[in-house]
């Protein structure tokens, strides 16, 4: 196993990354009145996910890192949050909410791991 030297050699960054660029395709979909509204909002909490991680990693105290981590955490909780809003408003279809829904479990079971072994 390679030693972890960026931010980008987190594999919680990676699946964090993939889930931004998913939602960035989920919104191309969406309707242009929901441009300002939903699809700027979702965008923001998701690349907000992958920020706070970054900056944590960035940081040198075990408490700022595991702040950013928890930060990084509650947008990814918004952004499940707004994926059950475009599906419950038929934005997007039951499949693409339920595969997304999967993408974002995963990264949380990774973030918590994260902030586990940060803690240590």
């Amino acid at each position: 196993m390679n030693k972890i030297q960026t931010f980008t050699d987190l594999i919680t960054w990676q699946e964090g990354h993939r889930l931004v660029l998913d939602i960035y395709q989920i919104t191309k979909t969406l309707p242009k009145q929901e441009q300002y509204g939903i699809t700027s909002q979702i965008q923001r909490a998701a690349v907000s996910i992958t920020c706070n991680i970054a900056e944590g990693f960035g940081r040198q105290g075990q408490k700022e890192k595991i702040q950013f981590y928890y930060i990084a955490h509650g947008s990814l909780t918004e952004t499940q949050n707004l994926i059950f809003i475009l599906q419950d408003t038929d934005l997007i279809s039951k499949e693409l909410a339920s595969s997304t829904f999967n993408q974002i479990a995963k990264v949380q079971a990774l973030l918590n791991g994260l902030i586990r072994s940060t803690k240590l």
